[in-house]
C-alpha cells in the first residue's frame, strides 16, 4: 500500500456541490450584502420624519417582507392591527408596544400574531432603535376604537422604494434585487 502524502488533499465526497438542476421556475436568491452594516445609509428608504426602512427582501410572491426599521427619534410610531405574523429582532435601541408590559431591548425577540392591534412606542435612549422585522401579510393602521386608516403591505413598501429609488435617479431596475 502507498504511504499517504500528507501535502496532497484527499478527495471528500461530500465536498461534491450539487449536481442536478434546480427546480424549475424557483425564485432567484437574495443576497444583501453587509446587511447589518447600520452606517451605509444607501438602501434606507424615508418612510416618515426620523423613521426609514431597509428592504432586504420584498416577496410578492408569498405575500411578506423582511426589512430593518430604523427610528431616529422618540415618539408614538403608528398603531396598527397585523393581518399575519411577525417576527422581530431588535438589533439596537429599544421599543415597546402601549398594550404590552414588556420592552424589546438590543439582542431580544418578539414574535406577533396575526391579528394583534398594538401602539409601537421608541422611547429616547440615546441611539437609533433598528429592528428586523419580518412581516407577513400587511398590517393596516387603526384609530384607538379600531376604525381602519391606512395599511401597509409588501406593494406598499415596494411602491416607496420604486419612489425613492426614482427620486434618487437610480435605474428602476435596482429596485428588482429585493423583490422575489
Amino acid at each position: 500500500m502507498p504511504a499517504i502524502d500528507p501535502a496532497r488533499p484527499r478527495f471528500d465526497p461530500e465536498a461534491v456541490p450539487y449536481q442536478l438542476p434546480q427546480p424549475p421556475a424557483m425564485a432567484l436568491e437574495v443576497i444583501a450584502k453587509q446587511a447589518l452594516d447600520l452606517t451605509n445609509t444607501a438602501d434606507w428608504i424615508p418612510q416618515a420624519e426620523n423613521v426609514w426602512f431597509r428592504p432586504l427582501i420584498l416577496n410578492v410572491s408569498q405575500g411578506y417582507y423582511i426589512n430593518l426599521l430604523r427610528v431616529a427619534q422618540a415618539g408614538v410610531l403608528s398603531r396598527h392591527r397585523h393581518s399575519g405574523p411577525v417576527h422581530a429582532f431588535t438589533l439596537q435601541g429599544r421599543w415597546r408596544y402601549l398594550e404590552h408590559d414588556w420592552v424589546a431591548e438590543a439582542g431580544d425577540y418578539a414574535f406577533e400574531p396575526a391579528g394583534e392591534t398594538h401602539t409601537l412606542v421608541v422611547d429616547d435612549v440615546g441611539e437609533d432603535m433598528v429592528t428586523l422585522f419580518h412581516v407577513t401579510g400587511g398590517y393596516t393602521y387603526v384609530d384607538p376604537h379600531g376604525g381602519a386608516m391606512g395599511y401597509e403591505d409588501v406593494f406598499t413598501k415596494l411602491a416607496a422604494v420604486e419612489s425613492h429609488f426614482s427620486t434618487l435617479g437610480k435605474d428602476a431596475s435596482e429596485v428588482r434585487r429585493f423583490v422575489r
